[in-house]
């Protein structure tokens, strides 16, 4: 039986209780500015124009098109001495029989150091199957959209860690993006921090969003301070005695893990909807989804500003004396 634990800090700057989720579908109207941008990154990546998204199609290019706007639009740079965003890769499909290209979507913003934080989510998806479209909206349009969302935030707001954006491509094909990634070592292996990777954070009824990585790396539990009440940032599917429920290799932070790259993997639970073609943005949690991404947002801005538990603590305390 898996551990789940939650800190204490998150509970005591939570309500006591979760809203439901199901009163919380509001329109695009209702959000922020910033908000609706999300949402809309989710429902255009996730649209049937973009056919699943499968690796190696029409679709696929498409996205990568649409993810190579929005790094124009925000001002991110490709990474020092690549020419465009794209990584290109090869591999061969299970059966041995078919070679396939991939292309990894990459940009970075230059930190006050050389340390790196890398933040991915991969972009592709399963493709039209006996005439649908398994458009993927939580997996993983949910992730590529919360990316681009820091990606935007940080632009405005310098880091202190230089931050490389990574939209991955055939993780649905065994992870073949990251692994290309680690493997070709498109960055400098010992430079990287941590890697935050996000797939599926947009769909659960129940407020509850996991972060997969402290079991391994405990030293990361202090960044873990979340403001936002209607989220339950839960630590856990990470312990190796839990077998298929351990989720360290399960997506894209499965190769960093394998070099001994620090990680954090945020994600939700199986839902009814996961590789089915009814993974729409019309069946996500936007409320879930906006305060999920809010949430991740603020953990990665404690590490990168290494403003842990006890600094806030610390803070507090000074603040009551003045």
């Amino acid at each position: 039986m898996r551990t789940l634990l939650l800190l204490p800090l998150i509970a005591l700057l939570s309500c006591n209780s979760v809203k439901n989720q199901s009163q919380a579908q509001q329109t695009s109207a209702s959000f922020s500015k910033t908000d609706q941008q999300l949402l809309k990154d989710v429902e255009i990546l996730s649209s049937d124009a973009y056919e699943g998204r499968k690796t190696g199609t029409k679709g696929a290019e498409m996205a990568r098109a649409y993810i190579e706007g929005r790094f124009k639009e925000i001002g991110l740079k490709p990474l020092p001495d690549h020419t465009g965003y794209e990584q290109e890769f090869s591999f061969t499909d299970r059966s041995g029989a078919k070679s396939i290209t991939g292309k990894n979507m990459l940009a970075y913003i230059p930190g006050k150091t050389d340390k790196i934080i890398v933040i991915s989510a991969h972009y592709d998806h399963v493709g039209v199957m006996k005439g649908e479209v398994y458009n993927g909206a939580d997996d993983n349009a949910s992730g590529v959209a919360a990316l681009l969302k820091f990606a935007e935030h940080f632009k405005k707001n310098k880091p202190n860690h230089t931050l490389v954006f990574a939209a991955f491509d055939a993780e649905e094909m065994g992870l073949k993006g990251s692994k290309a990634f680690i493997d070709q070592a498109i960055v400098p292996l010992d430079k990287i921090r941590l890697n935050v990777n996000m797939d599926m954070i947009s769909h659960n009824d129940k407020g509850e969003l996991y972060a997969c990585g402290t079991f391994k790396y405990p030293e990361l539990k202090k960044y873990f301070i979340s403001t936002r009440p209607t989220i339950k940032v839960i630590l856990g599917h990470d312990d190796p005695k839990t077998g298929s429920n351990d989720w360290t290799n399960q997506s894209d932070q499965g190769p960093f893990n394998a070099k001994n790259i620090p990680f954090i993997y945020f994600g939700v639970e199986d839902h009814k909807d996961y590789h089915q073609a009814s993974d729409e943005y019309q069946n996500i949690n936007k409320k879930f989804f906006t305060d999920a991404a809010a949430s991740i947002q603020e953990i990665i801005d404690n590490i990168d500003k290494e403003r842990t538990t006890q600094s806030i603590y610390r803070e507090k305390l000074q603040m009551k004396k003045q």
